[in-house]
C-alpha cells in the first residue's frame, strides 16, 4: 500500500476514534486523467494541489464509522460519475439518486467559465446513496427538487474603512453552502464531513480546510489550507 494511503486511513481512524454517523457528506480530491495516464490537458490547473488515487478514496475507512441505517452525499465531476459510483459502493452505500448543482452568474444565467473536453461544464453532482432498512428521506425530502442552481462560492473583501474592495471566488472546486440546509433537513445526524473546507455546527468535519486544531499530515489542497479540521460543536 502506498504511504499517502495508509496515512490517509490512519488520520481518519484515529480522529473519529470509533464515533459512528448517520450521515456522510464528502468531496474528495478527485484526480482526473486522460487516456495515457497523465493529468488531462484541460485539468491541468489541477496540478497546483494533490490529489488521490481513486483506489486511496475507496479504501477510506468510512463502513467503520457508519450507523447500520445511513445516507452519504458525494460529490462528484461529471467527467468522473463511474468513479464516484465506485466509491458510493466501496463505502457501503447503494446508489439511489443525486442531485445537479448548476452554476450561475448574477445574472442568473449558466456560468461558462467551466472546463471540460466535449461540453463547457456548467454542473456538478451530488450522488446520494443508501445503508440499511427503512432509509428513505425525511418528510422535507419528499418535496426538495434534487437541483441547486447557484453561484460558485464567493468572498468580499472590505477595506478598513468599510469600502468595498472586491468580491472573488473562494478556493477552487468549493460546493455551495445550500448542500447543508438540503442534507439537515432530509437526512438525520449525527453528521460527518469529508474533505470539509470549514466548520458547521452540528457536524464532524475532516479535512485540512476546516478551522480548527486538527492538522492532517497528509496533504490535500495544501496550497489554499490552514490545515486545520473542526470537530462538532
Amino acid at each position: 500500500m502506498k504511504d499517502q494511503e495508509l496515512s490517509a486511513k490512519d488520520e481518519l481512524r484515529s480522529f473519529l476514534n470509533g464515533q459512528k454517523f448517520g450521515t456522510i457528506m464528502a468531496d474528495p480530491p478527485w484526480r482526473f486523467q486522460n487516456r495515457t495516464g497523465k493529468i488531462a490537458p484541460e485539468h491541468k490547473r489541477l496540478a497546483r494541489y494533490p490529489t488521490m488515487e481513486l483506489s486511496d478514496i475507496c479504501n477510506l475507512p468510512v463502513t467503520e464509522h457508519l450507523e447500520d441505517r445511513a445516507h452519504c452525499y458525494l460529490w462528484v465531476p461529471n467527467a468522473l460519475l463511474p468513479q464516484g459510483l465506485q466509491v458510493l459502493q466501496s463505502w457501503g452505500f447503494e446508489y439511489k439518486s443525486h442531485i445537479v448543482w448548476e452554476k450561475v452568474r448574477k445574472d442568473g444565467g449558466p456560468d461558462g467559465r467551466g472546463v471540460g473536453f466535449y461540453f463547457r461544464n456548467v454542473t456538478e453532482i451530488l450522488l446520494f446513496g443508501t445503508r440499511g432498512k427503512s432509509v428513505r428521506t425525511l418528510s422535507p425530502g419528499r418535496s426538495q427538487v434534487n437541483f441547486i442552481s447557484a453561484p460558485e462560492p464567493s468572498e468580499t473583501k472590505i477595506a478598513p474603512q468599510g469600502d468595498l474592495l472586491k468580491t472573488r471566488k473562494r478556493e477552487h472546486s468549493r460546493k455551495p453552502d445550500e448542500q447543508y440546509d438540503i442534507i439537515e433537513a432530509c437526512s438525520w445526524g449525527p453528521f460527518l464531513e469529508l474533505f470539509g473546507r470549514g466548520r458547521r455546527k452540528g457536524w464532524t468535519v475532516w479535512g485540512n480546510q476546516a478551522e480548527d486544531d486538527y492538522k492532517p499530515t497528509w496533504k490535500t489542497y495544501a496550497y489554499n489550507s490552514s490545515l486545520t479540521t473542526a470537530p462538532a460543536e
